[in-house]
């Protein structure tokens, strides 16, 4: 395996440093990895463009994430918390919510979900002026109980302060505190009722709130545990596929770049114009690197990944560490896969020589030769080898010998 992956890597760099066998000179390689670099760009570029083409699952159902966190929170107040995170939202950014749902999905394919477009019309009917005062109301007193909250945390330093003094035997006058502890003590009492006051003024606001019609229909409609479910399925399964669907895509944008390419490069190789070939050679690593990359991304978050960790966690629990000895074992299993493609299928020096002497042309670069030379006239490589069973001259790389029609694989 070592010896074909020397082999595999010494092609290849002969390939991308030489015009028709020829060391390229350094100015020229210097433009071509400049080229290579722009385009590598433009190429990643690209595929960022068209993996977002398929609407995303968190576009898809934009409601998801919010009403997930409603469902697994546990405060008491939780209904009053999103409808006035809600309408605070609409007011902090001068828009609706059902508008923007709808336009994820232009320029995408894919479409938004129906629930979620329902459930962004509930929240665009809490945003009226009526509950804008209520909940302005409630900042009104809750910022009073802040202020007063802090006046008794002064007055507690100073009345702590006063109470030492007072044991000490100092005189008021001598006193650093301007309220005694007897007044203090009242203000803080006086200060407590209001605190309890304004809380209870707070409740009875969010209970109007909540209580309003359109508050009552947006919090039926979360509790719905069957909408709810079918809206997490739905997202699920649009994050399982998502990252394959992107993978796809990318692949569709890839290939035909890398067959035209190639197909570009073998052309130059038969007609022998060098330049042409170097340039496509480049081009066709070029668009093959961001596919490998794309398809070891996908390898790692794909479907794959979540298909083995469903089924090691069903087979053995919280064993999820096992997916990692599974990418360990299949990784390298996947790269000699591809070199093993690569070197009998794209860079098979049998299927590339069969072709060329049927052409009169040098094995090895593939210029046009006279017929029976030994050597190519133009990279020097010698066309021939010994048979095993007839000792004549037989062409390199071909199953058959010439003379005697015995097999060669051996060679």
């Amino acid at each position: 395996m070592l010896t074909q992956i020397r082999r595999l890597l010494n092609r290849f760099f002969r390939r991308s440093r030489t015009i028709n066998d020829e060391p390229l000179n350094k100015v020229s390689l210097i433009v071509i990895i400049l080229i290579d670099i722009f385009i590598l760009v433009n190429v990643f570029t690209g595929l960022n463009n068209i993996s977002q083409w398929h609407i995303s699952p968190s576009s898809a159902y934009p409601c998801y994430s919010e009403w997930k966190n409603y469902q697994t929170q546990t405060i008491s107040d939780k209904d009053y918390e999103i409808i006035q995170s809600s309408v605070r939202s609409a007011i902090n950014y001068q828009s609706n919510f059902q508008q923007p749902y709808q336009q994820a999905a232009v320029g995408h394919l894919g479409k938004v979900s129906k629930t979620c477009l329902e459930y962004g019309s509930y929240k665009d009917k809490l945003n009226n002026p009526e509950n804008q005062q209520i909940i302005a109301a409630i900042d009104q007193k809750q910022e009073e109980i802040s202020q007063l909250e802090q006046t008794n945390r002064s007055i507690r330093e100073q009345y702590d302060s006063t109470l030492l003094e007072k044991i000490a035997g100092q005189s008021r006058d001598q006193s650093i505190n301007r309220v005694g502890a007897e007044q203090a003590k009242q203000q803080l009492e006086q200060n407590n009722r209001n605190i309890a006051r304004l809380k209870q003024e707070i409740a009875q606001l969010k209970n109007q709130l909540t209580a309003k019609p359109e508050s009552l229909v947006f919090i039926n409609f979360l509790k719905n545990k069957r909408t709810f479910q079918s809206i997490e399925n739905a997202y699920q399964r649009a994050s399982f596929w998502y990252p394959s669907i992107q993978f796809s895509f990318q692949a569709l944008f890839l290939l035909p770049l890398i067959f035209l390419s190639l197909s570009v490069y073998n052309f130059a190789q038969r007609k022998g114009y060098g330049l042409i070939a170097l340039i496509s050679w480049h081009l066709s690593v070029v668009f093959f690197v961001p596919l490998i990359f794309k398809l070891f991304e996908f390898l790692q978050f794909g479907a794959i990944v979540q298909f083995l960790v469903d089924i090691i966690s069903t087979l053995l629990g919280g064993l999820v560490f096992l997916v990692s000895y599974a990418y360990i074992l299949m990784v390298p299993l996947i790269g000699f896969g591809i070199i093993k493609f690569f070197q009998k299928i794209v860079f098979n020096p049998k299927v590339q020589a069969a072709t060329r002497v049927q052409k009169s042309r040098c094995i090895r670069c593939a210029k046009k030769n006279m017929t029976h030379d030994a050597y190519c006239s133009h990279c020097g490589f010698y066309q021939y080898v010994e048979c095993q069973n007839c000792h004549s001259m037989t062409y390199k790389y071909l199953p058959y010998c010439k003379q005697c029609g015995h097999s060669q694989d051996s060679n």
